[in-house]
């Protein structure tokens, strides 16, 4: 298969979810690798499987530091590690703004609840008390604000009569170790799926004036309404094995520019003339800002000036 995507799990404790990620991973069809483990506790148990298991692990105690330092420095072992991702597994820290940010889109957590309900602590408890029919596990994406990312899955667990906060916890932690390891291979291969990289660009295509979607030549095509077309999504097309974005540029010159610039990202879209250019969607490091921007030039292109006045109308503000 195809080079894994590598991932960095901080711990805080026994590192059971990591432990189920790891073993997940062990599978020859898993698309992800752990290539570091790293506790904000030395002595986590955690840390003694993973290097049993002969993962390289990274410690470093928390007390004593302030938190920008400590998040510095696990930010730095990560990135010597070669991870691309992180996944927290019972990693205990509030992280700063600016990890988050630096990690924004790659990095997961899991959390105890069904989401929105009960972020922080005591999550079980707080459903029992409620009178729940059901607790659970969210897996989502992790941003500044606690427990807030976008969920990329859930699993509910069944609250029985006379459950505790422990018997509810020990059966979310089954769902927990299901979960995790599906949720983490689905967001490293997202970024290669035709239909994700499709609805990136579908958001920012429709975002111009009077835009449509249609299929045209068997692809995804924007278009403005009753007007020319201004954007393809090319998914294998002619089975050329590419995931691409077709949009328009000024002209034969500038086609061969920018492939000569970057041949690998840039290519000339066979049966589309030299005003044409395919910019690579899956190569794992697409610019979304920049698509966003190729589409409003290639939308600009084509559209009449009625609607661009109206566009540079609103930029204005």
């Amino acid at each position: 298969m195809a080079d894994r995507a590598k991932v960095a799990v901080l711990i805080s404790g026994s590192g059971t979810n990591m432990a189920a990620l790891l073993y997940a991973s062990r599978a020859a069809d898993c698309p992800y690798e752990i290539v570091l483990v790293a506790a904000n506790d030395p002595d986590a148990k955690g840390l003694r499987l993973a290097e049993a298991e002969g993962l390289a692990t990274f410690a470093l105690s928390h007390k004593g530091m302030k938190r920008p330092e400590h998040d510095a420095a696990m930010d730095k072992a990560i990135r010597a590690s070669g991870a691309a991702w992180v996944a927290l597994a019972g990693y205990m820290r509030i992280l700063t703004p600016e990890f988050v940010g630096k990690w924004e889109g790659r990095m997961v957590n899991i959390h105890p609840s069904l989401l929105p309900k009960y972020t922080g602590l005591h999550t079980h408890d707080r459903a029992i008390e409620a009178g729940d029919s059901h607790g659970g596990v969210s897996v989502h994406l992790v941003t500044a604000q606690l427990d807030d990312g976008p969920v990329l899955g859930q699993t509910p667990v069944a609250i029985l009569p006379g459950d505790t906060a422990d018997s509810l916890a020990a059966r979310v932690l089954i769902a927990e170790h299901q979960l995790y390891s599906r949720c983490l291979a689905r967001l490293v291969t997202r970024e290669t799926s035709p239909e994700w990289l499709l609805e990136r660009v579908r958001e920012r295509a429709m975002e111009m004036p009077e835009a449509e979607e249609t299929v045209s030549h068997g692809m995804a095509c924007f278009g403005i309404v009753k007007g020319k077309k201004f954007a393809y999504v090319s998914a294998d097309h002619h089975g050329d094995g590419r995931v691409a974005l077709l949009v328009k540029i000024s002209g034969p010159d500038e086609q061969a520019m920018l492939i000569e610039q970057d041949e690998a990202r840039y290519y000339r879209p066979t049966y589309f003339g030299g005003d044409w250019i395919g910019i690579r969607l899956d190569l794992g490091d697409t610019d979304w800002d920049a698509v966003r921007d190729w589409l409003c030039r290639s939308w600009r292109s084509v559209a009449p000036k009625k609607l661009t006045i109206l566009l540079d109308a609103a930029d204005a503000f």
